[in-house]
């Protein structure tokens, strides 16, 4: 094979990382074409202007274990969520961002009176080297060594915890009944019993579901514009495995007669966040969704998001790496990787400065950043990336800018 302009290595190597990767995870991808190749290239040549770096981007940096490419971008770029651009990258084609790896070394690009980032080999002490590619079979995953998008641990816990319902869903729920000790509470490896509103809920038949989650308090989630009940959010217990379904059978009583008696379903408690009790509801485990987190701006003008809610309930203010929930959903236009600028507004203050006194509204100011990371139709959940003061329910959310 003729050796290749480096920065046109760079840019196949971006799309054939890419299409590895979510080969990998499981995502559908269709095979890049050329001209989905050529427009990688042209972004890759084109970079981003100089007044977008950050003021202290450096000329060259290390990738380190620990890393994640949103504390990256915001290393280069005053806007990080326009890290494509700087990478040369074409978002409409190009779904997937782990495309760096530990050692690899990052060259900031200014030649051309734009910015271009580029990566280097590992080791590698200036510029990006040419490498000859011979045809052999290789196999290995690209998602055990690629940086994440962001700290993996800030919402892997999130995305097995929290549950949607609506109100038909939550009181037909099957419930807790009780365990095969006198224990009031039940923790991991305890066997407790259940029962279910409709029994074909609780079968063990082929195809039906195994492992449950354990929730109780269904509290509603209101749109803080329009008092709308959107949907309610249950708090997370733990998981239970089905061992038995429920199943009558048939009884003899004092008079002889046969009469039939329900037998609950039997349960193990296979984990528990905390500790469950009679009462307690169960939902099939939902199906684990792999997303490949991509921070970037909304292409269309997004309106009226505010938040809902501070998971957890702890606090009433939100701050940095917190999780809220928001009134706007997938049927309004959100997807998973946008990031929100987040506003403040000004706070009404008698001016005393003129007579009569006046009540004057300060300017609404942006407080901070928070990425999108799991829709529903009508509800989202966000990330707090970046944020100056706290955030409070009610705080609206616009495009960045």
């Amino acid at each position: 094979m003729k050796h290749q302009h480096p920065q046109r290595i760079l840019a196949l190597g971006l799309v054939a990382a890419c299409v590895s990767m979510s080969a990998s995870l499981g995502v559908a991808q269709n095979i890049t074409t050329p001209a989905q190749k050529a427009t990688a290239q042209r972004v890759a040549q084109a970079g981003v202007a100089l007044d977008e770096l950050a003021a202290n981007a450096p000329d060259t940096y290390t990738v380190k274990s620990g890393d994640t490419l949103w504390a990256i971008s915001g290393l280069y770029l005053k806007q990080p969520w326009r890290w494509p651009e700087l990478w040369g990258m074409n978002l409409n084609d190009i779904r997937n961002p782990h495309l760096i790896y530990p050692g690899q070394v990052l060259t900031l690009d200014k030649s051309s009176g734009r910015a271009v980032l580029r990566a280097g080999a590992a080791g590698a002490t200036g510029g990006l080297q040419t490498v000859k590619v011979s045809p052999r079979t290789r196999f290995g995953t690209l998602a055990d060594a690629a940086i994440p998008t962001i700290a993996s641990n800030l919402i892997e816990p999130f995305l097995a915890e929290p549950l949607l319902v609506d109100a038909a869903a939550h009181d037909n729920a099957p419930r807790l009944v009780g365990s095969d000790n006198e224990r009031i509470l039940f923790a991991k490896g305890d066997r407790v019993y259940a029962r279910a509103t409709k029994p074909q809920d609780l079968a063990t038949e082929k195809n039906s579901p195994f492992v449950f989650r354990v929730y109780r308090n269904a509290v509603p989630l209101r749109d803080p514009s329009t008092s709308q009940i959107l949907a309610y959010e249950a708090q997370y217990l733990g998981t239970a495995e089905l061992i038995r379904g429920e199943s009558v059978r048939d009884v003899t009583g004092k008079d002889g007669q046969t009469a039939k008696e329900l037998v609950p379903a039997t349960f193990d408690i296979t984990g528990n966040k905390e500790e469950m009790r009679a009462g307690d509801r169960l939902l099939p485990e939902p199906k684990r969704e792999f997303s490949a987190y991509v921070p970037r701006a909304p292409g269309r003008t997004i309106d009226g998001v505010r938040v809902m809610s501070i998971y957890g309930n702890a606090v009433a203010r939100a701050g940095q790496n917190t999780v809220v929930s928001l009134n706007k959903g997938a049927a309004d236009g959100l997807e998973v990787g946008h990031v929100l600028a987040i506003i403040k507004d000004g706070r009404t203050v008698t001016d005393s400065t003129v007579t009569p006194r006046q009540e004057i509204k300060l300017p609404d100011e942006r407080n901070g950043l928070a990425m999108v990371f799991r829709t529903f139709d009508k509800v989202s959940y966000a990330l707090i990336l970046q944020v100056n003061d706290g955030v409070k329910v009610g705080d609206r959310l616009l495009n960045p800018r």
